[in-house]
């Protein structure tokens, strides 16, 4: 079944974290993994949950999310804020947010609450705005003296755009709303959109945002997509933000659906030249769940979402046969049964995004305060934080950016792994 293919890829996700383990950090994933993909991948694991409605997960997802949220419950956690960017923080935010919407079990109540976290988020992000260069937009890095500050990332600003377009479903509060414009319309007037919908990856301050970096990564439609999406629900069904979803969805398959193996999604800037790093082995998650996500907020999007997501996911589990268990995903899904040699954490996240998909139809729409959603918020949060965007450049610091078969024991029949057989 799907659900049994999508336990067996969450348990062995979970089995390349050690924040529940004695010694280890609870929110943190060993090297080589950055802050922000633990945060990513509670997300999906919160996603696992409302997909298939297994909990053994829940307990050690809610420790590792409260345990990072800082001494301002606002994921600006000291163990972190030195490396950390807008996108790191904003990922964190984003699975607080799905957690809001997908009545995840709530914390207790003398801890932070989900839909407050976000709000906390969203309100620090909001005072970084910088209209010093480039009319907008939030930097990359979130202190001077980080590479990257003088950057203006998609993912950050998508981000942002994407939370606000969810917290105005959440909350009716139209101030979210405004702010999802705002972002909208300086990512498409600094060309980092493009006119048919196609979203670029960023470009520097101190050429005021002209020199666009024409790199083109899945989860950075996938963000601006789920947030349209909210849009359309938000303006009850506007033709603006139809025609919106409409375009992304039509660039997205023709920038990461492979045309020789249909509708099965594909990573092109680096997956077919071998070039992947460990940050964008996990981008097509993404993009799988804001797809899928989607078609709760737009339902004429399903079809043409879930013919994608269907062939993907297929793609998805025949990849997952490798490691020393014969059950870890690859992530050439255009590659079938062929075993591409990789594992790691994005491409285990990416098979259990898009093979849990499958069961979006099964599930519930996301709830708001006004239909079952029972998270706290707080809109003031964050709001006392502070951050000065112009304040002298430096660099001093160089990282990696985020953006710039199934059975216990193995069946493999005809070469075939498992998993693939679950969901066929």
């Amino acid at each position: 079944s799907i659900k049994a293919a999508a336990k067996q890829v969450a348990e062995d996700l979970m089995t390349m974290y050690n924040g529940n383990q004695l010694g280890g950090i609870p929110g943190n994933l060993p090297a080589p993994y950055y802050w922000w993909q633990c945060g990513a991948m509670f997300g999906s694991l919160i996603d696992y949950y409302f997909y298939t409605g297994d909990d053994q997960f829940n307990d050690v997802v809610t420790e590792g999310m409260l345990f990072q949220v800082g001494p301002n419950n606002d994921y600006m956690t000291p163990n972190q804020t030195k490396t950390e960017g807008n996108d790191d923080q904003g990922f964190w935010a984003v699975a607080a947010m799905s957690a809001a919407e997908q009545k995840f079990p709530d914390p207790p109540a003398n801890k932070p609450q989900w839909l407050a976290l976000v709000q906390a988020v969203f309100n620090t992000q909001a005072l970084r705005w910088d209209t010093q260069f480039c009319n907008g937009g939030l930097r990359w890095q979130i202190f001077t003296f980080n590479t990257g500050y003088n950057y203006k990332n998609t993912i950050s600003n998508g981000i942002l755009f994407n939370l606000g377009a969810r917290l105005a479903m959440y909350t009716r509060n139209q101030t979210y709303a405004d702010w999802a414009e705002r972002v909208w319309d300086w990512t498409e007037a600094t060309g980092m959109m493009n006119q048919d919908h196609v979203f670029f990856d960023g470009a520097h301050t101190d050429k005021n945002c002209t020199d666009i970096n024409k790199q083109r990564w899945s989860y950075n439609a996938g963000v601006y997509l789920l947030g349209a999406a909210n849009m359309y629900n938000y303006t009850n069904g506007s033709d603006t933000w139809r025609d919106r979803v409409s375009l992304i969805l039509n660039s997205s398959n023709n920038n990461f659906f492979s045309q020789s193996v249909p509708n099965v999604m594909v990573e092109t800037q680096c997956e077919p030249f071998n070039t992947c790093n460990t940050d964008n082995w996990s981008f097509k998650a993404y993009l799988s769940r804001w797809m899928a996500a989607t078609t709760k907020m737009a339902p004429w999007t399903y079809d043409i979402v879930m013919e994608r997501i269907r062939a993907s996911a297929a793609g998805a589990a025949l990849q997952c046969s490798g490691g020393s268990s014969g059950t870890l995903c690859g992530m050439k899904w255009t590659e079938g049964a062929r075993y591409d040699g990789t594992t790691g954490v994005g491409q285990q996240m990416s098979a259990l995004e898009v093979i849990q998909s499958l069961l979006v139809s099964r599930v519930a729409a996301p709830v708001t305060n006004s239909t079952g959603g029972t998270s706290r918020g707080d809109p003031s949060a964050g709001s006392s934080g502070t951050f000065d965007p112009s304040l002298p450049q430096g660099t001093i610091q160089q990282r990696d950016k985020v953006g710039a078969g199934f059975l216990t024991t193995l069946i493999i029949i005809s070469g075939i792994g498992s998993v693939w057989w679950m969901i066929a």
